[in-house]
């Protein structure tokens, strides 16, 4: 919905290919496009997998290609979409850090940790994945983390209660617990386990579907797995750091650059900050800095490939052709011939 309201408003069509893991809202939106009175033909639905995908990306009718999903799904799209000679927006994976520095307001900044690390189940590519403590702010904040992570609303989609949900599928069920295997495995302080969550003992309809509780590590170090891939899960990896160098370090250092937050009451780190890292899209006590329609989003690095981000301007500008248009009047034209590239006179 970043892509085809301004697709179509630039007067194209559109084809939506939605993951075969979850392709029934694309046909919510095609019935409510078509009941509001929207003419056959101008946005469409296909169902399928990669050979489908790869039927739009080498499609003579199809000019330009948005994507959003995994880094080397997001690579593929984009050379073989150039390949063919379409324009192309491909929206990687992410590895989005929150920076903590010893003079925030630690309640406020558990609040947002804990609603943006495990909103969703973390699988969003906006969620808040590794947690850059600064300083001795660790010894103030993880007592609460773990408080809060513990005493996490696991429960059914359905109960207004609820603050997580389930995993999407058994195979990213699978793969998560796999991560926090591994973390555990290269000395990660593994301080609340995710996997010790009982969907039975739980209730309210979770005796069924792919859960996982949320899953909190400390001393987690840059040349983990857990700190280097994306997750894409309910795991917040917190990383200690001895300054604010170090962390706008590690964080410039890393291959993704899709969301980074720093939380501070001091304008000088905040202005620091946003000047000096390498991200796309930075908020200053905000959590989870998705920019509002008129400008746009996208990364840095390897979480976006192509030169346009989605929605806002550059958004406008990937669905629609420049048309530049010079003209003068035979009244304004002078005598003679120039031999000269025009200019405003």
């Amino acid at each position: 919905m970043w892509m085809f309201p301004v697709a179509i408003a630039a007067g194209n069509t559109f084809i939506l290919k939605p993951s075969p893991t979850d392709p029934t809202p694309s046909l919510f939106m095609a019935e409510l496009l078509k009941k509001a009175g929207l003419p056959d033909g101008v946005f469409n639905v296909v169902q399928g997998d990669k050979e489908a995908v790869d039927a739009l990306l080498e499609h003579p009718d199809v000019k330009a290609i948005s994507f959003v999903g995994s880094t080397p799904i997001a690579n593929y799209i984009y050379e073989t979409g150039a390949h063919h000679g379409k324009r192309v927006q491909a929206l990687g994976g992410a590895k989005n850090h929150l920076v903590v520095m010893p003079d925030a307001d630690i309640d406020q900044t558990v609040d947002a940790l804990i609603g943006a690390g495990y909103g969703s189940a973390g699988e969003r590519c906006m969620a808040i994945s590794v947690a850059v403590l600064v300083g001795d702010v660790a010894d103030k904040i993880l007592p609460k983390l773990i408080e809060r992570t513990k005493a996490l609303q696991v429960l059914n989609g359905e109960n207004l209660a609820a603050e997580m949900g389930p995993i999407v599928t058994d195979a990213a069920r699978q793969r998560i617990k796999g991560y926090i295997d591994a973390g555990v495995a290269e000395g990660a302080k593994l301080l609340v386990d995710g996997r010790e969550f009982d969907g039975a003992k739980a209730g309210a309809g979770c005796d069924n579907g792919f859960w996982l509780g949320g899953t909190l590590f400390d001393n987690v170090t840059t040349d983990m797995k857990i700190y280097k891939e994306e997750i894409f899960g309910p795991v917040l990896s917190c990383v200690r750091v001895p300054d604010f160098g170090t962390a706008v370090q590690i964080i410039n250092d890393h291959e993704f650059g899709n969301g980074v937050s720093c939380f501070t009451r001091d304008g000088n780190v905040a202005r620091e900050f946003s000047r000096r890292i390498q991200v796309g899209m930075v908020g200053i006590n905000v959590p989870i800095p998705v920019p509002m329609a008129w400008h746009g989003f996208g990364g840095w690095k390897r979480s976006l490939f192509g030169d346009m981000h989605a929605y806002g301007e550059e958004g406008v500008r990937f669905y629609t052709k420049q048309k530049s248009i010079m003209q003068r009047w035979p009244e304004s034209i002078g005598k003679g011939a120039e031999f000269v590239m025009p200019t405003a006179k």
